[in-house]
């Protein structure tokens, strides 16, 4: 019964742990915009040229790229379990917040959406625009409302919730191993070092890690703007796709996103003909990705609380 006590006891102190970690980290994210620039992943590229290097070398086989993000995330894990017991777990907590914060973002999501709406001018509007792509290699970002919702919604999923997600799950590991996927299945200076198989496999990966906090962020969506339209949307998508929930197909979340924001705005101030005002969409859809990110906070802080009351 002692045992069962004190593993109950650490599952919940590491629980507290991870939210007062979250908090810190989107805090700063919030206060320290500049603190943005630290978040450097340049030593994935050294290691992805020695992994290549040494798979090149290899005598009859080739060392497959997917288990370069299970050495980085096996690595976490041992360092976070050679942490976890010493000192109170300070330094176990310091670690997280350090990787959870490497790993969010890597660009300040309110501050690319800032310089969108502070932009002067037209031609500089469309230009900061572009920041807001999940990927950078993608191609131009037009500036009209329903691509403008769309983009702010895959960075979001890219850049918070997913590292969120798989923290709250893994802890650090979690959210490393989320980011190198993400990094080496989607960011050219990554991925243009894989061959098309490799690119393919980590491509796939990198949509079944999203999977989850996609869905996660559809269901939160619903209950922070408009429900019916979005579940509604939802439905008729995947009617018209002709598949169920469970597969890799996640364009659902830009469809649920234009609908939802713009119920959103036309449910605030009452005039359909601001959804095709990109500025109006863009600034509201910001307004409904901080709901989000506040009700998956307000959800991590409940199981925290459920646990200590047990």
């Amino acid at each position: 019964m002692l045992r069962i006590a004190s593993r109950a006891l650490f599952a919940n102190l590491a629980m507290a742990q991870n939210l007062l970690a979250i908090l810190l980290v989107v805090a700063s994210a919030y206060a320290l915009p500049d603190l943005a620039r630290l978040r450097d992943f340049s030593w994935l590229g050294v290691w992805l040229s020695r992994w290549m290097g040494g798979a090149a070398h290899a005598a009859n086989s080739r060392i497959p790229i997917a288990l370069l993000p299970l050495v980085l995330v096996a690595v976490c894990l041992l360092i976070q379990a050679a942490l976890g017991h010493a000192l109170f777990g300070l330094p176990a907590f310091l670690f997280s917040v350090v990787v959870l914060f490497c790993c969010w973002g890597p660009r300040d999501l309110d501050a690319d959406i800032d310089a969108v709406l502070k932009a002067p001018d037209s031609e500089r509007r469309a230009a900061a625009a572009q920041a807001l792509r999940a990927e950078p290699a993608m191609t131009t970002l037009p500036f009209e409302s329903a691509p403008l919702v769309e983009a702010v919604f895959a960075s979001a999923l890219s850049r918070w919730f997913g590292v969120l997600f798989w923290f709250v799950v893994l802890g650090p590991a979690g959210a490393l191993g989320y980011r190198v996927v993400q990094l080496l299945a989607r960011h050219v200076p990554f991925s243009a070092e894989l061959d098309t198989d490799q690119h393919a496999w980590l491509e796939r990966t990198a949509l079944v890690l999203d999977w989850a906090p996609s869905h996660l962020v559809a269901m939160t969506l619903a209950l922070v703007s408009e429900f019916d339209a979005v579940i509604k949307t939802w439905r008729e998508y995947h009617a018209t796709h002709g598949h169920g929930y469970f597969t890799l197909d996640l364009d659902f979340l830009g469809a649920l996103a234009r609908a939802g924001i713009d119920a959103d705005v036309v449910a605030g101030d009452g005039y359909a003909a601001d959804i095709s005002n990109p500025l109006v969409e863009l600034a509201d859809a910001r307004t409904v990705l901080r709901r989000i990110l506040v009700a998956w906070l307000a959800l991590i802080a409940l199981l925290s609380l459920v646990g200590w009351s047990h």
